[in-house]
């Protein structure tokens, strides 16, 4: 190249090196475009590690936030690349059984004075569309009962019903209400109520609205012609719903998550009395934020210790480097 050339003389300005640098993004994003997409991920064992955390790093003796005590936390992580994603659990028995939002149920235990845990992979092989797309198996909302669980598929607005144990599927169906829900805001929770109805939560659009999408179902939503009611879930104003679960008392207890570029991760858990109408309004009764331990928390369950409710939560990080994957014990006394 000819000393003080052209290509020299754009190189040495900052608007020709930005250029330059747009031109080499471009191509390499044309280059992973043609790549083939990656594989499915296997079934398989493998390990986790679950470290204790405080509630507040800045004040270890706080254990209060509204009508949660916190009773226990850790971070999970984990070398096998499977590990995250969390966005829906069922914790029974001492026992976490996850979805993921790339298709895959996780099981592991309940951490105790053990920190090196086991943890077992099983992907949904069945599901809508081809399971090399990674967008058919983003498994959002989960309901476990006996031998049978419930999941949602967000971008296709579908509940399937599996066998818990095998993961076979039984049923499948794409309710009317629920075809017209934006693909990547869709159904998020999942939760059965006392009386046998199933109720449906969109996540709803991250536009500050207050308003989301429900559909409220006379009996099991993975069967096709179940009568369905399309109703509005008013949520805490910037939230998001990320799951549900049922109460032994028969309230619902919804989970609601936000991201801010100044407030960074927060979550709000909101009550709804059973005996909600056409908008199904609730109260909050537990925020969640800085500088307490809080991520991007998708994942609830709810089980019963010795006469007190306890509540479970977990947080997706994504398959993030910047993000971590939480999971918080709590007693709810309100």
């Amino acid at each position: 190249m000819k000393q003080g050339g052209f290509p020299e003389r754009i190189w040495r300005s900052r608007l020709g090196r930005a250029l330059v640098l747009v031109a080499i993004l471009v191509l390499l994003a044309t280059i992973r475009r043609q790549d083939p997409p990656p594989p499915p991920p296997a079934a398989g064992a493998g390990t986790i590690v679950a470290t204790p955390i405080a509630f507040d790093p800045a004040d270890p003796a706080r254990r209060r936030a509204g009508a949660l005590v916190f009773l226990a936390g850790w971070t999970l992580v984990s070398a096998d690349d499977r590990f995250g994603g969390i966005s829906a659990m069922h914790v029974e028995n001492g026992a976490v059984t996850a979805i993921s939002d790339v298709g895959v149920m996780i099981r592991f235990p309940v951490p105790g004075a053990r920190r090196r845990l086991p943890v077992r992979f099983d992907p949904f092989v069945e599901g809508p569309g081809r399971r090399t797309r990674k967008s058919n198996r983003d498994t959002e909302g989960l309901l476990v009962d006996g031998d049978r669980l419930w999941v949602t598929f967000e971008r296709h607005n579908m509940v399937w019903r599996y066998d818990r144990a095998s993961l076979r599927a039984l049923s499948s169906a794409r309710p009317p209400p629920m075809r017209r829900w934006r693909g990547n805001s869709g159904p998020e929770a999942l939760v059965r109520l006392a009386d046998g109805r199933f109720l449906v939560l969109a996540e709803g659009r991250d536009d500050g609205g207050t308003l989301s999408d429900a559909a409220l179902f006379a009996g099991d939503p993975s069967l096709q012609g179940t009568p369905v009611r399309a109703l509005a879930y008013r949520r805490p104003a910037g939230f998001r719903a990320t799951d549900a679960a049922l109460l032994p008392d028969g309230r619902i207890l919804i989970l609601n998550r936000r991201f801010s570029l100044f407030g960074g991760w927060a979550a709000r858990l909101v009550i709804v009395e059973p005996d909600f109408g056409q908008t199904i309004v609730g109260r909050v009764v537990a925020m969640l934020e800085a500088p307490l331990a809080v991520d991007n928390m998708e994942a609830l369950s709810v089980t019963r210790e010795g006469g007190r409710t306890i509540v479970w939560l977990a947080s997706d990080d994504n398959f993030s480097p910047m993000q971590q994957t939480l999971l918080l014990r709590f007693e709810l006394v309100g």
